[in-house]
This record gives C-alpha cells, sequence and structure tokens, in this order.
C-alpha cells in the first residue's frame, strides 16, 4: 500500500509554502531510507528560461522547501536539470537566474549542477530503452528527488512527476530520443524506462500554480493550491490527473505504467493524506489542441483508425508576427524538417513528427497547433 501526501497552499507565500512542504513531506517513508552525508539530486523542472510568475518551471519556493528538508536531515543537496536545447554551462547560468535556482543556492548554499558530462549506462530493467545516455552527475548522486510542476502537454497530454525525470537525458539527445521513438505509446514507455532507472526515492508536484491548455509552456495558468508528494510517481501522476480533471486514461505515461504493474489504480488500496481529494471542486483543465479522445476506437479496422488518425493529426504552424527568428525551433527539432534559409521557420508538416519541441521550446509562443477542419467530426475535444 502506497501513501500520497496532500496539503493545501492557497499562494507563493515564502513562509507558508516552506511550511506546507515540510508537512507534506513528514509522512514520506522512503525519506528514512536516506542516510545522512547522502548526496542528493533535486531535479526540477527547468525547461527553458522563464521566470517563476510564467507557470512553466518548478517554483523555487518548493525546491528550497524540498532542499532545506532535506538538508535539515544531514544531506548535500544539488539541484539539476538539463533544459531542451543545447546544454553547457553558460545557458544553465542563465536559467538558474531566471528561475529563481541562483537565489536558492545563496539562501541555502546547497549545490547547482554544472557538469555537462554524459555517461552511457546499460538499463537491463528497460523495456525500450536499454541503452541510455544520462547527464553523469544525475548519475553520480545518492538519490534523486522528483520536484515537477503539474501543467498539460501538447505531445503527452499531462507532465508531471514522471516526465519530469526525462530532464536526467543531456539536452540533445533528448531530440534523438523523440526522433527514434516518436510514437507516443513508445515514448511513454522510454520515459518509464528512465523513472524505473532513476528511482525517484519520492517525488513533489507543485501544484500551486498549473498550467492548462498549450501546456507544457504556452498555456494558461491555473491556481489550484496544492502540493502533492509520495513514493510511486506513477500513483502521484494518476491522482493529479483525477484531481484536475484530466482523463488518467489519455496520458501515455499513466496508462503504459498501469499495463506494466507499476501502481494501482484502486484508490482503496493506497492511502491519501491530508486533503480529502473527493471534497475538492476544481474545474476541468482544458487540454492542449493537439490532444482528443478517439470516436472511432474500436469501430473500424486498425489500420483504418491509425490511418484516420495520422491524416487528421494536428500540426504545428509558426505565428510569424510574433515570430523573431531566434531559430531555437529549427535547432531543436528532432526530426529536422524547419527550414530557416528565409530568415523565418518554414515547417514540413508532411514529416512533422508531432513531438510539438518547437511549440514547447519557442520562447515567444509564436508556434501554434492547427488542427484539421473535420477533426471535431472525428474526435472530442
Amino acid at each position: 500500500m502506497k501513501k500520497i501526501n496532500i496539503v493545501e497552499c492557497k499562494d507563493y507565500d515564502y513562509q507558508e509554502v516552506i511550511k506546507s512542504v515540510y508537512k507534506c513531506l513528514d509522512n514520506i517513508e522512503s525519506l528514512k531510507t536516506i542516510k545522512k552525508h547522502s548526496k542528493v539530486l533535486v531535479k526540477t523542472n527547468l525547461l527553458k528560461k522563464n521566470r517563476p510568475e510564467d507557470g512553466v518551471t518548478t517554483h523555487p519556493y518548493i525546491v528550497e522547501g524540498v532542499v532545506k528538508y532535506l538538508q535539515d536531515m544531514g544531506c548535500a543537496v544539488v539541484i539539476g536539470d538539463s533544459p531542451g536545447g543545447p546544454f553547457n554551462d553558460k545557458i544553465l547560468e542563465g536559467i538558474y537566474e531566471t528561475t529563481g535556482m541562483l537565489d536558492i543556492q545563496k539562501r541555502t548554499n546547497c549545490q547547482l549542477n554544472y557538469d555537462t558530462s554524459v555517461k552511457e549506462i546499460f538499463n537491463e530493467e528497460a523495456l525500450i530503452l536499454k541503452n541510455m545516455k544520462i547527464v553523469k552527475a544525475f548519475d553520480d548522486v545518492d538519490y534523486i528527488i522528483s520536484c515537477a510542476k503539474l501543467k498539460t502537454h501538447a505531445m503527452m497530454s499531462y507532465t508531471g512527476a514522471v516526465k519530469n525525470l526525462f530532464g536526467v537525458i543531456p539536452g540533445v539527445t533528448k531530440a534523438e530520443y523523440h526522433f527514434k521513438m516518436n510514437d507516443l505509446n513508445h515514448f511513454a514507455n522510454v520515459l518509464i524506462d528512465i523513472c524505473q532507472y532513476v528511482k525517484p526515492v519520492f517525488s513533489i508536484i507543485d501544484a500551486i500554480d498549473c498550467m492548462e491548455g498549450d501546456g507544457p509552456s504556452s498555456g494558461d495558468i491555473r491556481r489550484v493550491g496544492l502540493i502533492m508528494a509520495g513514493e510511486n510517481p506513477y500513483l502521484l501522476d494518476f491522482i493529479a490527473t483525477k484531481i484536475v480533471g484530466i482523463d488518467p486514461f489519455i496520458v501515455p505515461t499513466i496508462t503504459e505504467s498501469l499495463n506494466r504493474g507499476l501502481f494501482e489504480e484502486d484508490l482503496k488500496n493506497n492511502v491519501i493524506d491530508g486533503v480529502d481529494i473527493s471534497s475538492l471542486n476544481i474545474k476541468p483543465f482544458k487540454l492542449p489542441q493537439s490532444s482528443n479522445i478517439n470516436f472511432v476506437g474500436g469501430k473500424v479496422p486498425k489500420f483504418v483508425e491509425n490511418f484516420i488518425i495520422d491524416s487528421l493529426r494536428p500540426i504545428p504552424i509558426i505565428r510569424y508576427d510574433q515570430c523573431i527568428s531566434c531559430g531555437i525551433c529549427a535547432r531543436n527539432c528532432p526530426a529536422k524538417i524547419i527550414d530557416m534559409k528565409s530568415g523565418k521557420p518554414i515547417i514540413n508538416t508532411k514529416k512533422c513528427i508531432r513531438c510539438f519541441c518547437c511549440h514547447e521550446l519557442c520562447p515567444k509562443k509564436a508556434v501554434d497547433i492547427k488542427k484539421h477542419p473535420v477533426h471535431r467530426v472525428i474526435f472530442r475535444d
């Protein structure tokens, strides 16, 4: 029987957040396995260079609460992530400063990771990703904590504790994995393989301000006012989606982890402490425009269903009135199908793998997701 702790925290008042994080972690059994003087990585969601109020990255006060809690246990704590795109000292420095991680380092004297060296590992338990490249510094610690942000996600519908750990993969390698495993279920299993290798000692989700709609970086901020934590990241994500009204069974990481027997969906076999989730009255989150519920599944032969879905899949389009020609979309496109020769990005949508990295990493929200005109006839949004 696994336990999930959920604590109310209405806003990002510094003292209230720190107190709430401590309350959320106090009953996590797996924390007892962490030995004094252990080196622990707090793996945050630092997708790109966003300010805390943008709702894109894990809020620094949540991260600081986790850092302080671990330091009180006698641990040496490192904050780190491998953001999307190139992975080097200069980029990390800018991201740490803008996202508030540098302030945490100054207040707590914890470390920020600047080691960008890569290590190749063999993951025998993996279903798909048996040979994996990982940020070496993240493999050299004793324990890893997943410190995530609750958001919708254009490719995976939802991102939380499990998807957050994709950031242990070096920046440019992430694009390689996107390209090679662009089928949603395959990619979900890659994310699960990574999570199974990392084995976070616990996971915590910043759900005070979340993101709905076209997440993980271009959606709308929604105040939910919760912090949630637990030992099992798959169960934690399952409960998080139910709380914000996202059908967990449209989230590939949840369905595939359930298929692999990594958690029990019957909440009677799990303990949820703190907030009574049945008393929460949260309006269901808006999904990304790329998400849908399939109306034709099981009603036509599978090859016909696959053809229809592939033909009608949403595509990324450029809003040229907002585009600044920075080229980030082209440099980070796993399929390398964005042409910048004219000075503006032109997407070859026929070869697009629908990973939506361009949409995710655009600093000006200049990439939209366009649906086929007959999309609503086939799908329920």
